[in-house]
């Protein structure tokens, strides 16, 4: 089916007034992009946060009345009769497949892959996490999780207890459990999230080895080899106490969701009780390790 696609150029203020008003007039979708590059990291459940300078996608069947919906914007009041717009006709093809395409599986570390359902496995010898992009955060894709995978993969030992605080799509939880782990707790604000750390797990059948919990139910007294937490470096320096009370004398930490700028304050945090080990970096973020002392 073909579509046309109509990019309307805004402010963070008046972003979701234009969504609005492109859905009023027909849009099927709309989506928001930065009109400049510039970074805007995970918002808390329920938060929407827009640049700057945002871009206002409406995406319309190329059937609809687009002479209409363009009168309709100039005589908006904020644009001052000259909206900056740009109209442009989609190429027709499939759009599910197009994104589907768009994802492969990926390695992390020596023997761990994340592998979309719709590929075929590379290495069926491998530690092998089944996981699809969805609604929640972590699909490996992001640097912050990248980084924490490979940790998992070089430090998890069998047998091992895994506490991975803002779980997300279970992602690093389901590593540990894969690469040899025999239970996780896995923590988030989001009740979106518990439910697709769940099904994720059902899907790689450790369903049985994870417990999921939001902030208010989860274990006060339970201490684990190993603890990841990949949110971000504000949260991370508030919870400490939270975070670092869940490793045992001599277990291993990982903190990601860190800015290089950042993680000087967040080891700061943390250094009355844990030793870091060298910072590893991607991209403009990072991965801190460490053992607890005490």
């Amino acid at each position: 089916m073909p579509w046309i696609q109509l990019r309307v150029s805004t402010t963070e203020e008046k972003a979701e007034q234009v969504s609005d008003m492109l859905m009023g007039w027909g849009a099927q979708a709309v989506s928001f992009i930065d009109a400049q590059d510039t970074p805007i990291y995970e918002p808390m459940p329920g938060e929407v946060i827009y640049w700057t300078n945002t871009v206002v996608v409406g995406l319309f069947d190329a059937e609809h009345p687009m002479d209409k919906v363009l009168k309709q914007l100039e005589q908006v009041s904020f644009f001052k009769g000259q909206p900056d717009y740009k109209l442009e006709q989609l190429e027709d093809k499939d759009w599910e497949r197009e994104w589907m395409d768009n994802f492969h599986p990926i390695k992390f570390g020596q023997r761990l892959w994340v592998c979309p359902s719709w590929r075929e496995i590379p290495d069926p010898t491998a530690v092998n996490v089944m996981l699809d992009p969805g609604l929640a955060f972590g699909t490996g894709t992001h640097p912050t999780t990248a980084l924490c995978m490979q940790w998992l993969d070089a430090v998890i030992q069998p047998e091992q207890t895994v506490v991975d605080f803002g779980c997300g799509s279970g992602i690093l939880g389901i590593a540990a459990l894969k690469l040899g782990a025999k239970r996780v707790i896995g923590v988030d604000i989001d009740p979106q999230a518990i439910e697709a750390s769940l099904a994720n797990a059902k899907r790689n059948n450790v369903e049985g080895q994870i417990e999921l919990y939001l902030p208010k139910d989860q274990p006060a007294d339970f201490k684990a080899d190993v603890v990841v937490a990949n949110i971000l470096a504000g949260p991370l320096a508030e919870l400490k106490h939270v975070i670092s009370a869940y490793v045992k004398s001599g277990g291993k930490l990982a903190l990601s969701g860190i800015l290089a700028s950042q993680a000087q304050s967040v080891i700061d945090a943390y250094s009355d009780e844990f030793s870091f080990e060298p910072i590893a970096v991607q991209d403009e973020w990072v991965r801190l390790s460490a053992n607890k002392q005490r």
